[in-house]
């Protein structure tokens, strides 16, 4: 299900508008100036270019004013989650040795209190309902419905963030957050 205010390409109408203004600006201003030229367009009547003209700053206008009038909603419209999550493992300031390929592999073990985990294929978006997101040093490097998993870690401080959020992969309002720091030894 696509959230409202969003587009199913992942755009937002005021963005799809504003481009779709500024095209049409362009082509019609290139229009009616070939015609004032008498470059092309003979067909048309001078006064129609000056039509032709004036649409085109209108629509240049609009690609201006228009997309903060139809721009989505304030974020207040997310899902709130009374969950708590919190990482088991690693620990926080645990030091792992790095194995002879120079990466370790770190057991990430979660606990979820409140909140329930569905599938990925869920669209409807409830309130504390979702699935958890994987944060490595700020890159996401998983979505996974489960509490338990192992990443491939560099040598290195890292900081491990986990957040549990809403099937649409968007937070929840307030958002659910752990983050642990540890340390990969090579």
């Amino acid at each position: 299900m696509t959230p409202v205010g969003v587009l199913g390409d992942g755009g937002t109408p005021d963005v799809e508008v504003s481009t779709f203004l500024l095209l049409a600006a362009f082509g019609v201003g290139w229009a009616s100036f070939q015609r004032l030229r008498g470059r092309s367009f003979a067909r048309l009547p001078r006064g129609g270019a000056w039509t032709l003209a004036g649409l085109a700053t209108a629509c240049a206008v609009l690609a201006f004013v228009l997309p903060p009038l139809i721009s989505p909603g304030p974020s207040a419209t997310r899902p709130t989650s009374t969950a708590t999550i919190r990482i088991v493992s690693p620990s926080a300031g645990e030091v792992f040795t790095a194995s002879p390929s120079g990466t370790a592999n770190v057991p990430v073990r979660l606990t979820l209190v409140g909140g329930r985990i569905v599938p990925f294929s869920t669209t409807r978006i409830r309130s504390n309902e979702g699935h958890i997101h994987l944060f490595l040093d700020g890159v996401l490097v998983s979505m996974t419905g489960a509490l338990t998993s192992t990443l491939t870690v560099a040598p290195g401080p890292h900081v491990l963030r986990a957040e549990f959020v809403a099937a649409d992969h968007g937070p929840f309002d307030p958002r659910v957050l752990a983050s642990v720091r540890f340390t990969v030894r090579g």
